[in-house]
């Protein structure tokens, strides 16, 4: 048997259970004490946190280890394990993992370049590998091949959390609150990058964003999207699926929440459409 596992900032949501995915939650430090994402905080404890001290998160890797101690979970049962993480430009979390992976049999590591559920893409990838009975070695071979594939963008409602967070000047910061201007942020080989700039109020924009996303990004595979965001507005994500209905057929649109790890970098209202670009 091949377990399929992954850390907590893959945002699956219900999918998590339902593919009986591994789970290891990164750290989340919230006015100073430690915390494990999804499990003993959660993304209203960031909100209410910053509304109340202004006091933004910190997030952190999970040590080697943690991460042996979690693949014994599953080796001990001679299962293989192949462990799907976030970025390795973005976090410690990859090379954590692979230190950890190579003190035991049967463990593969796979880089998603990715976040999100941008990772929790090739995470569902290899479920269902795994159900059509394929080794763990020749599932991760698979995955690994896909993940330059994955289209992965989000749309910042607000810059107060990148600001606070060191990540976009005070300037910046200005400007685009004067000129109602909201950024897209763009994964592109393992990184983070700014994309394309709109203006103008979220709802207003974001129909831009999912089409011209699409047109871009215009071999997708149409197995699934991922409307992802934190704690957008429903009539919001309402007029992001709709949109996506109107130009392309995915077989199943799927909404998750992100995690307190994304929350605590993004501030509330991001939003973003994600899924694997290869199709034929």
């Amino acid at each position: 048997m091949v377990r399929i596992t992954t850390d907590s900032t893959a945002d699956l949501g219900e999918d998590f259970e339902k593919y009986n995915v591994g789970v290891l939650p990164l750290n989340v430090i919230l006015d100073g004490e430690s915390y494990l994402d999804g499990v003993t905080v959660k993304p209203e404890d960031i909100y209410r946190t910053y509304n109340e001290k202004k006091v933004l998160p910190k997030t952190a890797a999970r040590s080697p280890e943690d991460f042996k101690e979690f693949f014994e979970r599953y080796t001990e049962k001679g299962e293989e394990v192949v462990h799907i993480n976030i970025s390795s430009k973005i976090s410690m979390t990859h090379d954590n993992a692979v230190t950890a992976a190579k003190e035991l049999e049967g463990v593969y590591v796979v880089d998603s370049l990715s976040l999100s559920s941008g990772t929790g893409l090739l995470v569902l990838y290899a479920c269902e590998l795994a159900q059509q009975g394929l080794g763990g070695k020749e599932i991760a071979e698979k995955v690994a091949a896909r993940t330059k594939s994955v289209q992965a963008s989000f749309v910042v409602d607000t810059m107060e959390y990148l600001h606070k967070g060191g990540r976009c000047s005070s300037l910046a910061r200005f400007a685009a609150s004067v000129l109602k201007i909201k950024p897209t942020i763009q994964v592109k080989d393992g990184g983070m990058e700014v994309g394309k700039k709109y203006m103008g109020s979220f709802d207003k924009i974001i129909g831009k964003y999912v089409e011209a996303t699409l047109q871009t990004f215009d071999k997708p595979d149409l197995t699934r999207i991922f409307v992802t965001h934190t704690s957008a507005k429903p009539e919001t994500v309402q007029l992001v699926k709709d949109k996506i209905k109107e130009l392309a057929d995915f077989k199943e649109i799927k909404e998750t929440i992100a995690s307190s790890t994304i929350t605590s970098h993004c501030g509330r209202g991001t939003l973003g459409i994600l899924y694997i670009n290869d199709a034929e």
